[in-house]
Formats: structure tokens, C-alpha cells, sequence
């Protein structure tokens, strides 16, 4: 071990110190963070250019309301996102990196949520523009119900076999 720590749980397998375990929480949030931004950009930029695009004037009432509504969410998730850099920026060298994880891993949860959201009602405004009302919800309830099964159900499944040491 290369610090004089103990290893911070000596029954999970690793040996590691709190600062060790810290600093591999971080580089694990940050790879996940990595790839919800790429997803997120695109999906953001998608949204942003829909507004220029000659057929917006078409939309209905609700339809400009979902889209407002999806660009807020859009925004709030990039937002949610870049939070965990920013806050390791404040923080940066105030021996604040259990903190840091503890925050990112919470901001991490919310920007899956409203990336969910942003992905169930985009689904939802792209099926209502082209085909209908009615065949947009349906498209947002199986959008939701996929984000659910995915990110919820399938991890809470997976996560029973692996109980907390």
C-alpha cells in the first residue's frame, strides 16, 4: 500500500485508503460523465436547431410548449452535468474529494433523470409533429417506459445479485 492508511473496508476485495478509494470514485463519475455529455450535446444541439428549421412555424400551441419544456430540460441536464467539474475547480486542493464524489454521484442521478426526460419527450414531440397527437404520447410512454426497464428496473435487478459487503 503506498500510503500508511489503513485500507478503508477491508472486506471488499481491494486495498485501498479512503483517499485511493476517493480518487477511483472520481475517475469512475468522470468516464460516466464522458459519455452522458457526448449523448447529451448532441441531443441538446438536435433541440437547438429545430426552432431555425422552416416548419417550426407549423407547430401547434402544445407542441411550442413541449418544446420550450425540452430545451429547459435539455439545458438543465448539461447544466447538471458540468456542476461535478465546476465544483472540483472550487474545491480543488481543500482535501475535499470525498465530498466532491458524494455531490457528483447525487449530480450524476439528476442529469440521467433529465436526460430520461428529454430523450421520453423528444420521442413524444418528433412522433406528434410527424404522425399525430395521439401517436405521440404513445411514443413518450414507450420512450419512459424504455428509460425506466433500462436505467431503473434492469440495474435494480442486476444490483440484488451484489448485496453491500
Amino acid at each position: 500500500m503506498s500510503s500508511p492508511q489503513e485500507d478503508v473496508d477491508p472486506h471488499d476485495g481491494r486495498d485501498e485508503t479512503e483517499s485511493e478509494r476517493n480518487d477511483r470514485n472520481w475517475t469512475e463519475i468522470l468516464q460516466e460523465l464522458r459519455v452522458i455529455q457526448t449523448g447529451t450535446q448532441i441531443l441538446t444541439g438536435f433541440l437547438l436547431t429545430l426552432a431555425f428549421q422552416q416548419r417550426f412555424t407549423d407547430l401547434d400551441a402544445y407542441q411550442i410548449d413541449t418544446y420550450l419544456a425540452l430545451v429547459i430540460v435539455a439545458a438543465l441536464a448539461t447544466a447538471l452535468a458540468l456542476t461535478p467539474v465546476a465544483l472540483h475547480r472550487a474545491l480543488f486542493r481543500r482535501r475535499a474529494k470525498g465530498t466532491i464524489v458524494k455531490i457528483a454521484n447525487f449530480l450524476l442521478r439528476a442529469t440521467l433523470a433529465a436526460v430520461g426526460l428529454t430523450l421520453t419527450g423528444t420521442a413524444m414531440l418528433i412522433f406528434d409533429v410527424v404522425v399525430g397527437r395521439q401517436a405521440g404520447v404513445i411514443a413518450g410512454a414507450v420512450a419512459l417506459g424504455v428509460v425506466a426497464v433500462a436505467w431503473l428496473v434492469f440495474p435494480y435487478i442486476v444490483r440484488r445479485d451484489y448485496p453491500r459487503a
